[in-house]
Parts: C-alpha cells; sequence; structure tokens
C-alpha cells in the first residue's frame, strides 16, 4: 500500500533544500517578480516537460525531474507573492522566506490530502505526460484570470491554480521515483 502523505513530504523535502540553497545564493531575489513573470516562468518549465514528451529526445541533458521541481518552487513563490504582494527589492531574510514557504507547503498538503479522499488516489492511474498538460491547462486559466485583472465569474482564484500546480508536479515526480 502506498503511503502518499510520506511520499509527499520526501518530494517536498528534497524542493525545499532546493529552494532554500538557491535562497543563499541569491537570497529573495524573486521578490520583485511579479505574478505574470511568475506564470511565464512556469509556462517555460512545463513547455519544455511537453515539448521533449512529445519529441522523445532533448539536446539539453537537464535532467526533467528539475524542472518539476522548478515549477513547483515557482508555485510556492507565486503563493508567496499572492500572499505579501511583490515588492522593489528583497525583502525577506531566508528565515522569513522558509517560513512562507513551509507555511504554503502545509496547506497545499491539506488540499492535496482532502482531494486524494475524495478522487481515491485517481493520480497513481495517470501518466507523468497527463500532468505536464494539466499544468499547462492551470498556466492557460492562470493567464486568462490575470488578464482579467485577477476576476473570476465563477471560478477559483489563481491560488488554487498554483497549489494544482504544486500538487501535480509532486505526483509527477513521485511516479518518476517509483519508474526508478
Amino acid at each position: 500500500m502506498s503511503d502518499t502523505p510520506a511520499q509527499f513530504d520526501k518530494v517536498i523535502a528534497e524542493c525545499r533544500t532546493l529552494f532554500e540553497k538557491k535562497l543563499k545564493d541569491y537570497g529573495a531575489a524573486w521578490r520583485i517578480l511579479r505574478l505574470p513573470s511568475l506564470t511565464d516562468q512556469i509556462f517555460i518549465k512545463a513547455q519544455r516537460l511537453r515539448s521533449i514528451e512529445d519529441k522523445g529526445t532533448q539536446k539539453v541533458a537537464d535532467d526533467l525531474r528539475g524542472e518539476y521541481i522548478g515549477i513547483l518552487n515557482y508555485s510556492i513563490i507565486a503563493l508567496i507573492q499572492l500572499e505579501l504582494g511583490v515588492a522593489e527589492q528583497i525583502d525577506m531574510d531566508p528565515e522569513e522566506a522558509m517560513k512562507a514557504y513551509d507555511g504554503h507547503v502545509s496547506l497545499t498538503k491539506k488540499l492535496m490530502m482532502d482531494k486524494n479522499h475524495d478522487y481515491g488516489e485517481a493520480w497513481r492511474d495517470m501518466r507523468v505526460p497527463s500532468f505536464t498538460d494539466l499544468i499547462l491547462q492551470k498556466l492557460l486559466r492562470v493567464k486568462q484570470i490575470e488578464d482579467n485583472s485577477g476576476k473570476t465569474l465563477v471560478s477559483e482564484g489563481v491560488d488554487a491554480n498554483y497549489m494544482d500546480m504544486i500538487n501535480y508536479s509532486v505526483f509527477a515526480l513521485i511516479q518518476m521515483d517509483e519508474a526508478k
């Protein structure tokens, strides 16, 4: 029997470690990024995944796991930016940034557990390229909401879409690990 919460935590630990190391290298320079820039950065990563999946080959030897890790970490950054707003300069120390990261991971894990309960772990029967497509779909939704100045009539907001992208990335990474 699978242990989804433990697998989630293992994937997040890997992503968190990279995030923390980059904070030491660059500080929280991402605090100046506006949401559309973050959305576009995530889009670039998801589009690369889809392009390689479609072509069946890649010319840049970067590990594809890294793209899902990037999608996950940039989505957490987007959630932090949604919460705090955009800064004009670095205004967070690494400790504050990690606390914000952990807070959004906690909320996202709860959402994953609730959905996992309702959907019966259907993601385990999905294929990794489907997660890429779902992430791209969420990105198109976020872009449309951003183009509508953040307003929706009946749909969830951008925060829910970013959280779903985090969870889809976790699921893809779990499946990639299990395939090894």
